[in-house]
């Protein structure tokens, strides 16, 4: 901004600073003012005397959460609607009166009306700090417009400029590129959302393709979106593609990690190794997939844990899927019985034992081996199908082991536990003190 600029922007100020004040000293400007503060304090009082029937009437919705936010805004504005109807009554008095209309009751009216419309309509945005800020821009560019000073605030923010190489950017112009900026991104992101939920209903596509499907529309969303608004505010897309390249080489270095998983992501969701809902083991970690994301894959324990793993570790590391081709998983367990059992009835028993289980499925049998002669026991191994392993996998067997305890117990099938036989080499003298009453053998005398 040039000097001869700055004396024109001061020189407009201290005029409309002079109307403002000999505005309000006149008594009729005086007397508006205190109509407003009346209006105020009526309003504060009404607020305190209608707060506590509207939150008793408010506790009574029930299955309707919209309606109940919208309730909820209007309930915490109650002083501004009280303030701006009472505003409102005072501007009709004033019309019906005749005469001269008074500007300072209609402008602060005005303001006050376009706050709450603005307010109460902010509320349909679900996160807080969007709320704020849709609420916060659009109260300024509605008090500028209702003030006459939009026009004013304008020059001055176009005035505001620098000029690098041959271009001149001013401050209105990047006010103007990071609204539309973020009101494209924001539409993207909703109809992505939007559309995303819709393929996700779609039962005829796989898991995997409905994750893939949605991914690509939101991306494809945004870059569309971010290149319309570019093009909106006069950038020159060519003019993009050096800086396309150098973005290329700093992913190649400062973003590789977050590159590489996103890749990974993509190509998990292609190969089809991993969908939500399978049942994974990678390294320490067992549970199920929640949820595919751009750069983790989400998986729940069965103690309520959700791990963030990132998609590289699924291509690089061996990964256990329990249930890729089909959810059917076999589970051994290791047991041992006394020496003088009879091998074969214990076989059969086990059999019967590990099948009356619940989770155990009826259509593959359970099986039963011999494995060894141990150092105390018979040792065999059971094994048995389950269908459901994110059900967990420890219980059923603890659920086996009890049904082989109650089935050795009732047969008579002993369950042996080490022995240890202690030689002793040299002769051992057990010497034992006598008890404390015990009667004192008299001294002979030897004289």
């Amino acid at each position: 901004m040039d000097e001869a600029a700055l004396r024109r922007t001061g020189a407009s100020l201290a005029d409309w600073a002079g109307d403002a004040l000999g505005f309000f000293y006149e008594p009729s400007s005086l007397f508006q003012i205190a109509v407003v503060v009346a209006c105020l304090g009526l309003a504060w009082v009404l607020d305190r005397l209608t707060r506590e029937p509207i939150e008793v009437q408010a506790r009574r919705i029930k299955g309707a959460p919209r309606i109940l936010r919208l309730v909820a805004a209007v309930r915490r504005r109650m002083g501004l609607i009280f303030f701006v109807l009472l505003l409102w009554l005072a501007t009709r008095i004033d019309m019906a009166a005749g005469g001269p209309r008074s500007q300072i009751i209609a402008v602060i009216f005005d303001l006050s009306l376009a706050y709450l419309v603005i307010a109460v309509a902010s509320r349909i945005v679900r996160n807080r700090l969007l709320a704020r800020l849709i609420t916060i821009v659009a109260s300024i560019l509605a008090g500028l417009s209702i003030l006459d000073l939009l026009e004013p605030v304008a020059t001055v923010l176009e005035d505001s400029a620098i000029t690098v190489g041959q271009s001149r950017i001013s401050a209105l112009l990047v006010i103007k590129a990071i609204a539309v900026i973020g009101i494209t991104l924001w539409l993207a992101s909703v109809a992505g959302n939007f559309l995303d939920t819709r393929v996700q209903r779609n039962q005829e596509l796989t898991p995997t393709l409905r994750v893939l499907i949605g991914k690509f529309l939101k991306i494809g969303l945004i870059l569309v979106a971010l290149a319309i608004a570019l093009a909106s505010i006069g950038v020159d897309l060519t003019a993009l593609t050096v800086l396309s390249g150098a973005i290329g080489v700093g992913l190649g270095f400062g973003l590789q990690k977050v590159v590489s998983n996103f890749i990974s992501g993509i190509i998990i969701l292609l190969d089809r190794s991993i969908k939500p809902g399978d049942t994974i083991s990678l390294d320490d970690t067992f549970g199920w997939i929640r949820e595919l994301r751009a750069r983790f894959v989400s998986v729940v324990t069965r103690d309520g844990r959700e791990y963030l793993i990132p998609n590289e570790d699924f291509i690089t590391n061996q990964v256990i899927n329990w249930s890729f081709s089909n959810d059917l998983v076999r589970i051994d367990v290791e047991f041992g019985v006394a020496y003088d059992s009879d091998p074969h009835a214990v076989i059969q028993i086990a059999k019967e034992a590990a099948e009356s289980c619940n989770r155990v499925v009826s259509h593959k049998p359970a099986v039963c081996w011999m494995t060894g002669f141990g150092a105390s026991s018979i040792d065999f191994v059971v094994r048995f199908w389950i269908r459901d392993p994110q059900a967990g996998l420890t219980n059923v067997r603890g659920d086996v082991l009890l049904a082989l305890w109650d089935a050795f117990k009732a047969n008579g099938i002993a369950i042996p536990f080490p022995h240890r036989e202690i030689l002793m080499r040299t002769p051992v003298v057990v010497q034992t003190e006598p008890p404390e009453d015990a009667p004192v053998p008299a001294r002979q005398d030897q004289s």
